[in-house]
């Protein structure tokens, strides 16, 4: 794929109808050779739209016409791709943990223990806490912990997910990033709010109020690698809890290499008899299309949605912000976990 059939699908499939400002960013760059060539001198992995849009807006980049941003972009290319390569796509959106918590607080019940958290990815760490969020699904109660200035996270449902009566106990969490983001530190809150697109004022609201919840028990955040280091993490959570590794759009920045021998590890942990872990993947169609085929051909398939996976079966299509859960997996299959 080129640099630029990837800016046209990431305006018209991601951004289109989700962000006006995005689509039209990335529509115009997709057909500005001036702007690819930049875009094509960098490193493959760093040409990604969503990292380009979030350092250019880190930069100081106005929410304006495409023109505009062209001429931003042109002026400020040294500190553009500086940013572009000392930074990394690192969307830390706590409202995805509307997604996960079915499955957690299914999980919680089915094993009879409080929760270890584990995620890969971590970012800052701000998806470690879904306990502390309060959640209204449809136009339900708003379930949560009622602490103050926590926020509530919105979610439509489809297809009858197994909705938690009661949020589950976590008594450990743990992350794991190639360059972990600190909660404390104003240049990685500010590259943080960079991420959220820019009409998106009320995740930008959710993203403060997590990230004050987060300063008040600040997460354990190590930096490391994703198939060298979640072993030891899960040898280190509490033994009376029951260890759940998770991540959510992380493996589309891992090569296919690294994406296969992180499968072979979490396989071998859910599989190990000596304590009980599982393995909650929330990613993009296509990043794990060996546990997917049953899918290629689902009526369900919508682009741009993710497919979340408990245990490497699929149980819903999920909005990528964690704005909508579609469940699919069969009822006759909920009893086992």
């Amino acid at each position: 794929m080129t640099t630029a059939d990837r800016y046209h699908r990431f305006a018209s499939v991601e951004a289109r109808g989700y962000s006006p400002v995005y689509d039209e960013w990335c529509t115009g760059i997709a057909d500005d050779q001036t702007v690819l060539d930049l875009i094509d001198e960098l490193p493959a992995v760093k040409r990604q739209p969503n990292l380009l849009l979030a350092s250019a807006r880190f930069c100081g980049a106005d929410v304006a016409p495409y023109p505009a941003f062209r001429a931003f972009l042109l002026g400020n290319w040294e500190r553009i791709r500086d940013t572009m390569l000392t930074r990394s796509t690192q969307t830390n959106e706590a409202g995805r943990c509307a997604l996960l918590l079915p499955l957690l607080a299914r999980i919680s019940e089915q094993e009879a223990r409080p929760l270890a958290l584990i995620e890969v990815g971590a970012s800052a760490g701000l998806c470690l806490y879904p306990d502390r969020y309060g959640y209204r699904y449809d136009d339900g109660p708003v379930l949560g912990p009622g602490l103050a200035g926590a926020p509530v996270i919105d979610c439509e449902t489809a297809g009858n997910p197994p909705l938690p009566t009661a949020l589950p106990e976590v008594v450990s969490r743990a992350g794991i990033d190639l360059n972990p983001l600190s909660v404390n530190d104003d240049d990685d809150v500010a590259w943080l709010e960079a991420l959220v697109w820019p009409e998106h004022t009320l995740r930008l609201e959710r993203l403060g109020a997590a990230i004050d919840i987060a300063r008040q028990d600040p997460p354990h955040i190590v930096q490391g690698n994703l198939v060298e280091d979640v072993e030891e993490l899960v040898a280190k959570a509490p033994e009376d809890a029951v260890v759940v590794v998770f991540h959510t759009a992380v493996l589309a920045y891992v090569e296919e290499e690294g994406r296969a021998a992180f499968s072979a590890v979490m396989e071998r942990l859910t599989s190990d008899g000596q304590r009980p872990c599982h393995w909650i993947s929330n990613e993009g169609f296509g990043t794990l299309p060996e546990l997917e085929a049953p899918l290629q051909k689902d009526p369900h398939e919508v682009p741009g949605l993710f497919v979340l996976k408990h245990n490497q079966r699929t149980v819903a299509r999920t909005g990528p912000h964690g704005q909508s859960l579609h469940w699919i997996e069969e009822h006759t299959s909920r009893d086992r976990v």
